[in-house]
């Protein structure tokens, strides 16, 4: 496992870029409209509720560099289960981990991805790389489009393997952009298609935390018999309001989580 946060990150952000060619125009763009430097309020990371990838495997990484667990997410329509964790400095990004609750799914797609996870290495869950490694497994078109049918998560999660799903701009530390209507419409004019599940804008002030996010991008991936394009990553914003101890929130909405979820629908968002 990694020894330092800098280093974790930086590998997990080249590893998003590559599949996100967005991220590095977006950067750009707001580069343009503000004069400090761009700050991450979270990343976000998907796996199996299986051994040796469930979530605690993957948080590891990350208790193990100081941080503590907050708040747990029930996603019970999509079959997820999450955690946020967050670091006592406070400017080092927020992590947010799901598992796919596979025992909830149908016996077919439960045959499919435990094939899938028996293929990963034991070892390599715990090495300095696991969390940008990609893929383990082999996978074909098919068996994508198959997962896709019942989950969306699953199909991405097979496809993808291990890497940030998304980063996070923090509104809060944007000085030209100070909403997320206001990020949303510079987004939309210079050609990127917003989320629109649930509305442009999940949450309010009253959650404590507003977000949106870009639909994700399509790259094309190298599937074992075929190369298809399917939705890589994507990238979101958030906006966190203070609570009764003028702190900023720092958990999450499972609301609004829910909806940005869907920033990886391989159709349009419903």
């Amino acid at each position: 496992m990694h020894t330092d946060l800098t280093t974790l990150f930086s590998r997990l952000w080249q590893s998003y870029k590559e599949v996100t060619p967005s991220a590095e125009r977006i950067h750009q763009i707001l580069a343009t409209q503000e004069r400090q430097a761009i700050v991450n309020d979270h990343i976000a990371l998907r796996t199996f509720n299986l051994a040796p990838v469930g979530l605690e495997a993957l948080a590891r990484h990350f208790t193990s560099l100081g941080y503590r667990q907050g708040g747990e997410y029930h996603f019970e329509a999509k079959k997820l289960y999450a955690r946020h964790y967050e670091h006592p400095n406070q400017n080092v990004p927020k992590v947010f981990i799901s598992e796919l609750l596979v025992d909830q799914c149908s016996p077919a797609l439960q045959a499919t991805v435990t094939r899938l996870v028996s293929q990963i290495e034991p070892d390599a869950v715990s090495g300095d790389d696991f969390l940008y490694s990609g893929r383990h497994w082999a996978l074909d078109y098919a068996t994508y489009r198959t997962l896709l049918e019942e989950s969306e998560y699953a199909a991405w999660t097979a496809a993808w393997g291990y890497r940030a799903n998304h980063f996070t701009v923090s509104i809060n530390h944007l000085e030209q952009i100070q909403s997320l209507p206001q990020m949303n419409q510079l987004l939309k004019d210079h050609g990127f298609q917003i989320n629109t599940a649930g509305g442009e804008v999940k949450g309010s002030p009253e959650d404590l935390l507003e977000q949106s996010s870009t639909m994700a991008d399509r790259i094309d991936l190298a599937f074992s018999d075929q190369v298809a394009a399917v939705p890589s990553c994507f990238y979101e914003f958030a906006r966190r309001y203070p609570g009764a101890d003028g702190q900023l929130y720092p958990g999450f909405v499972a609301a609004s989580a829910d909806k940005i979820f869907e920033s990886t629908h391989a159709g349009e968002p419903q």
